[in-house]
């Protein structure tokens, strides 16, 4: 197992995803980035919000089983807890319909979030939590005190603000984009996408950002520190859906690249692997065992691209 003293605080949205013609499942980018982090043995705290309705206290229990704690999730009576309607398309692509004014719209600054956040190694959350003047209040004064900020650019229209996501960055040291999110940013600053160490690079010296990594689907990822850049292959699976492939891999990079004396090859090992992983089984906080992943990424040997 991992080494138990890394910790890390995810920020923002907690919800119900309800897909057509089943159950509904936990969701939301930050708490699927801490259920992995979980199943790799990392502390992994999770700052949020749920109504006082059966649904969040459905939510709250369901962490509880898992294993993550409760205590930073706020408790709204003003506000329901936040349910998605998810379609998938042809592709098992998921779509969202994600319903404003719920709970983590309203995720007010405490004593006990500061203090968590001061004692811990990364700071994780996304674009999506900042669309409302409350949460995204409380996340950039939590933002001034972390000392590891990691971002995960998850641009939903029309939830987002450019001048925001800007703010956002000038305020990170790791971001994850995935191609199409990275070719958008460059378009919202106005820079011409010639290829991706150039947009990296230009990204990089805009916002005084050491760190990016870009997820590239079938053509594998990339991780830029400073000017050193690591290309990693994929892993071919058969696809059950996408939904939260992207949060297990930033996960699996996390729980490595906060462990000591871990190297950016096992970072990135890990992070392809779990993203793959996932990917093979269905929804995006599968149950699995950390024996489960160990066994299927030793099956995946890989090896650096660059």
């Amino acid at each position: 197992m991992e080494d138990k003293n890394n910790k890390a605080v995810c920020f923002g949205e907690i919800l119900w995803d309800i897909f057509p013609g089943e159950q509904k499942r936990i969701g939301g980018a930050p708490f699927n980035v801490a259920y992995h982090l979980s199943k790799m043995g990392m502390d992994v705290n999770m700052i949020s919000s749920v109504g006082d309705d059966q649904l969040g206290y459905d939510l709250l229990k369901k962490m509880k089983s898992w294993n993550i704690p409760t205590d930073h999730v706020q408790i709204n009576d003003q506000h329901p807890t936040s349910t998605v309607i998810a379609t998938v398309d042809e592709n098992n692509d998921a779509h969202y319909d994600i319903v404003e004014g719920v709970a983590w719209d309203f995720i007010g600054a405490t004593a006990e979030n500061r203090e968590i956040i001061n004692s811990t190694d990364a700071l994780v959350f996304g674009t999506l939590a900042a669309r409302n003047e409350k949460t995204r209040k409380t996340l950039f004064e939590l933002l001034e005190i972390s000392s590891y900020n990691v971002l995960d650019i998850n641009i939903r229209e029309p939830y987002y603000e450019v001048r925001m996501i800007k703010d956002l960055l000038h305020k990170t040291h790791l971001a994850k984009f995935n191609k199409a999110e990275m070719r958008m940013m460059l378009d919202f600053l106005g820079k011409a996408y010639t290829n991706e160490e150039d947009g990296i690079k230009y990204l990089q010296d805009k916002f005084d950002l050491e760190e990016i990594i870009i997820s590239k689907g079938s053509k594998g990822a990339l991780y830029a520190n400073n000017d050193d850049f690591y290309l990693y292959p994929t892993i071919p699976v058969t696809i059950k859906d996408t939904v939260g492939s992207g949060d297990s891999f930033l996960a699996g990079f996390l729980s490595k690249r906060l462990a000591t004396g871990s190297s950016v090859h096992e970072a990135m090992v890990q992070a392809v692997s779990l993203g793959a992983f996932i990917t093979s089984q269905e929804g995006a906080c599968p149950e699995y065992a950390l024996e489960d992943f160990i066994k299927f990424k030793a099956q995946y040997p890989l090896s650096s691209l660059s």
